[in-house]
């Protein structure tokens, strides 16, 4: 009955299932860009710099969204660029989130000196502008995936830390926790067993709302040639060579822009419509 309740407090939601239709569609162009992109995103044509928009007057295989100063078909470099935006997306919130799951499972079990320690170190890290940390990290060690992954770690970890510590501090002291150690359970066993499965309705709408932020923080990096480098397309490094155009050729800036907002709006939006349905004070 309960999932019954559950399903229909999703279906319920329009801001659920539109970021979720949003999110979706993302998806499925991120792994089938490869297939979906018209004409080679890479290639270019100087004798068609800055064409208009066609909107289909030459068939799927012409510059339905036009091209940019070297020629490139616009369309197609924003699908591949769906893929380099959600592979960042995915990798730097699932490595955040274990890092963060981690280390914020074990200050709230532990408790004592370790939770003031953790806790500290997410304040700090907190505090420390995520762009400023993309430059300073990106200016010592070089661009590369690596050491953008790296930067978003540092910047998204302690937001899943902060919620997992104070959901496991509240839960800690619960019957079934005393029982586990009463039978001999080991701390990691209760750690990671029993106290996690209890923590990922919060750690999930964290989540969906940190894919959304890394997109956008990655598309920043890539405007300033410090995340995804030429000539894989992103929709940050797209804006950014389209900004010196933007007078005579719009597109060039709205194109990418526009698929930036779409894909921040659909995580937000899940995120939100999440935490409304999952919410335990919802009336049924």
């Amino acid at each position: 009955m309960q999932k019954k309740i559950l399903l229909r407090r999703f279906l319920r939601s329009k801001q659920f299932m539109f970021g979720l239709a949003l999110v979706l569609i993302l998806i499925f162009v991120a792994v089938f860009a490869d297939q979906l992109a018209p004409l080679d995103p890479n290639e270019y044509h100087t004798a068609d710099r800055l064409l208009p928009p066609q909107w289909f007057s030459h068939g799927t295989h012409g510059y339905i969204l036009g091209t940019d100063s070297m020629g490139r078909d616009i369309l197609s470099r924003m699908i591949v660029g769906a893929k380099s935006s959600m592979k960042v997306a995915v990798l730097g919130t699932l490595l955040s989130l274990v890092a963060g799951v981690v280390l914020g499972i074990i200050a709230g079990y532990k408790g004592g000196f370790l939770d003031v320690i953790i806790m500290r170190c997410t304040e700090v890290s907190m505090c420390v502008p995520t762009m400023t940390l993309g430059v300073v990290v990106m200016a010592i060690f070089g661009t590369s995936i690596f050491n953008l992954l790296l930067v978003m770690i540092i910047s998204f970890w302690m937001s899943f830390a902060r919620v997992c510590r104070n959901e496991v501090v509240s839960i800690r002291d619960r019957e079934f926790i005393q029982a586990s150690r009463a039978l001999g359970a080991t701390n990691f066993h209760i750690m990671f067993t029993q106290i996690l499965p209890n923590v990922t309705t919060s750690l999930l709408i964290v989540c969906s709302n940190c894919f959304g932020s890394v997109i956008l923080v990655e598309s920043c990096l890539s405007y300033l040639y410090l995340g995804v480098q030429l000539p894989t397309a992103s929709w940050g490094n797209m804006i950014a060579a389209g900004k010196d155009f933007l007078a005579i050729a719009p597109w060039t800036v709205i194109v990418p822009g526009v698929a930036l907002m779409i894909a921040v709006m659909g995580f937000n939006f899940l995120g939100d419509g999440l935490r409304d349905v999952l919410d335990p004070r919802q009336t049924r």
